[in-house]
């Protein structure tokens, strides 16, 4: 056998091997820029979630979720989501290098390892992967954080993250939100109760929006404070503009 005809087979798996990944990158990239202008429908979170329900047999459980566009939901409740969650999201590119290296370095020094997710990675998650802390999944929350990030504004970034985020059991997004736990439009949310929302996403199947901790108004009134040392909705709507709309 010459060795053009041992070289064949191997070529054409190469070939066939570059023809899925770059129809991969093609395929996740169209969906992410069809999301920019399109509502997404539902969520992997989502999906994940009620299929856990089903499987578990839980007959009470019932997901919520309402897309509500961006201005109709209160300025307070992207800035509040943000002063918990990601002050540095107007100005970086989908990661908090500076937070990352600050965790690792509490790790090494004995701490647990705490989350160093920017809002930006946060919704790459929830959009299109599931919860873990796999390599795997690290690697394709990277990879669709950097599409997000190149294909999306930052105002619609914080959008869809204000929509799909898990706010409660089952209850995903500002509109769901609003509408379950303090029975009023998500227009209308005040600097108290969208501090409250934020302080919940950290674990939001164990805290409660509406029937808080201590705990949760402790964070809640921090977040507050954080929200009026930002300059208030200035800094999403006026600060941050030549980002958000790039």
């Amino acid at each position: 056998m010459s060795n053009l005809s041992r070289r064949s087979p191997l070529r054409r798996l190469l070939r066939l091997l570059a023809i899925i990944v770059l129809a991969w990158l093609l395929m996740t990239w169209l969906l992410v820029l069809v999301l920019r202008f399109v509502p997404p429908w539902t969520s992997a979170v989502m999906v994940e979630r009620q299929l856990g329900a089903w499987v578990h047999r839980e007959p009470n459980f019932h997901l919520r979720q309402r897309w509500v566009p961006w201005n109709q939901i209160s300025p307070w409740v992207p800035l509040a989501m943000v002063a918990g969650e990601d002050q540095k999201f107007p100005y970086h590119h989908g990661f908090d290098f500076d937070s990352i290296h600050s965790a690792i370095d509490e790790a090494d020094d004995g701490g647990r390892l705490r989350g160093a997710s920017t809002i930006s990675q946060q919704t790459a998650k929830n959009l299109f992967l599931w919860n873990g802390r796999s390599f795997v999944r690290k690697g394709l929350e990277a990879y669709f954080t950097v599409l997000i990030e190149l294909t999306w504004p930052k105002q619609r970034i914080l959008e869809v993250y204000a929509n799909i985020a898990e706010l409660g059991d089952g209850v995903y997004g500002v509109g769901a939100a609003s509408d379950t736990f303090f029975h009023t439009a998500p227009a209308r949310l005040s600097p108290a109760q969208a501090a409250r929302l934020a302080a919940v996403l950290p674990s939001p199947r164990r805290l409660h929006a509406d029937q808080p901790s201590a705990y949760v108004m402790r964070r809640a009134g921090w977040i507050e404070q954080q929200m009026t040392q930002l300059g208030g909705p200035g800094y999403i709507e006026g600060h941050a503009t030549p980002r958000m709309k790039r």
